[in-house]
Parts: C-alpha cells; structure tokens; sequence
C-alpha cells in the first residue's frame, strides 16, 4: 500500500508493518499503548517504563546507530521533523520506510495518532487512545489566565515561541504566549525585563532549573509567579497526554 506522512512523503509498504522502529520518544509511548510491537527506540524513550528495557536502543534522536538498525531489519521508520535529525532519516530512507511526522498543534498529534493507527492496522487502539487525551485534555481547556513565558534553558535562557507544539498547548490551557518570535529564541535580561511575563513556566526537560534559577528570575521579576512544570505535559504529543495534569 501507498501511504502519505505527515510531511506530504509517500511511502510504499508491501504488507502492514510488524516490526517498527522509534526515533520519538512520545511516539513510542503511544505505538506501545496501541499495541504496536516496537523492536527498536531512542535512549530518551522512557515511557511506559515497564516495557521500554526490553527494546532494543538504536541511539538518540539525533544520533543513530545504523548498524543496530540495519539488524533490526525493521518493516517501518517512525521519525519527526523536529526531534530528528535530516541527514540521518534521508540516510534510512534509502534502506527501509520511514513515516516523518510533523507536529505543531494538538490536532496534528491526533492526526498522527490517527494515521499511524490505519497504517499498522490498530485503529481500535488508536481511537480509544485519542478519544482518552481529549477527555483528559478537556478538564484543562481555558483553566489558565494571563501571559506566559516558557522557559527550557538557562544560560542562555531559551524561551518557546511560536509555531511550536507547546506553544499550542499553551494556548489550549488558556495562556496567552508572550513570546512572539517563532520556535525557540534566547533571551538577555534586558528582554526578560522587556516583556515582564505575568507567569513565568520551568519546563522539567530538557534543562535541570534550579532553586538557584528560580531565586535569579525572582530578583530580576519580583512581581512573575514562577512555577515548574512538567515538560512532558506540554511537549509529549500522543498518549501521554491522556495521563498528564497541569
């Protein structure tokens, strides 16, 4: 069968593909979660934590180990735009499919989930798993008020913008994003005082804050409500989010 991903890349499979191979960490949670046997993941693939050890790691997301993958002589490639890097998905291409998926908005992780459900022939599974985000999902929408800034880095910090999948979620929830650059500016503190965020958000990944960057941004934004959050809660499309609460 022919089939088209989510950056508008045909693929031709012989048969419905049995043996798959993650390079996105909420992906593989969610390919588990249907039923999907995956034989190979990313190290950053963690979840679910009691079935993730036994899959064999294919390197990091941007960093693949090609021999391990040749081994594994997969039917099917799953990679993202963003989290992977080009060069090494065009080097898989010539050997095996690969399904790229391209994520900005809740709605493109429910197509995902959607899509790759009819393609490895777990529609069943793949709509119970949407139909439980958007139940979960919905006890959060329009439950923040004010401006946000989210942070994923300190020195430099690096704030989310636009065009990003948190950045969506952000405006689920009911934020209003204050950040207007696109994807993933660094910020000097005469901007941070610039923009003087209402709530300032510390993601839980991929940077370690501290107390110590908490008090900084307190002494430089006395009157921001500064909170840490759980980066999977706001960056892990797919069933994940069934499971998170903000």
């Amino acid at each position: 069968m022919t089939v088209v991903d989510q950056m508008g890349r045909e693929l031709h499979l012989k048969n419905t593909p049995k043996r798959v191979i993650s390079l996105v960490p909420s992906i593989t949670e969610y390919l588990i979660d249907i039923g999907v046997e995956v034989v190979g993941r990313t190290k950053f693939c963690i979840h679910p934590s009691d079935q993730v050890s036994d899959i064999k790691i294919i390197g990091g997301t941007k960093n693949f180990r090609f021999e391990v993958i040749d081994s594994l002589k997969p039917d099917l490639i799953i990679g993202n735009k963003e989290e992977n890097f080009e060069k090494g998905i065009n080097q898989l291409s010539d050997k095996f499919p690969v399904w790229m998926s391209d994520i900005l908005t809740l709605e493109d992780s429910f197509d995902m989930m959607t899509r790759l459900g009819e393609i490895l022939d777990q529609e069943e599974g793949a709509n119970h798993q949407v139909a439980k985000v958007s139940n979960n999902l919905s006890k959060f929408k329009d439950s923040k008020k004010g401006n946000a800034l989210y942070l994923i880095w300190a020195n430099p910090w690096m704030a989310v913008g636009r065009d990003t999948f948190i950045d969506d979620m952000l405006g689920y929830l009911g934020f209003k994003n204050i950040i207007e650059e696109t994807r993933y500016p660094v910020l000097d503190e005469s901007r941070l005082l610039e923009i003087n965020p209402t709530t300032v958000l510390l993601s839980s990944e991929p940077f370690p804050f501290q107390q110590k960057h908490k008090e900084l941004l307190q002494n430089l934004l006395p009157k921001a409500n500064i909170l840490d959050v759980d980066g999977e809660a706001y960056s892990w499309y797919g069933s994940r989010l069934s499971k998170v609460v903000f």
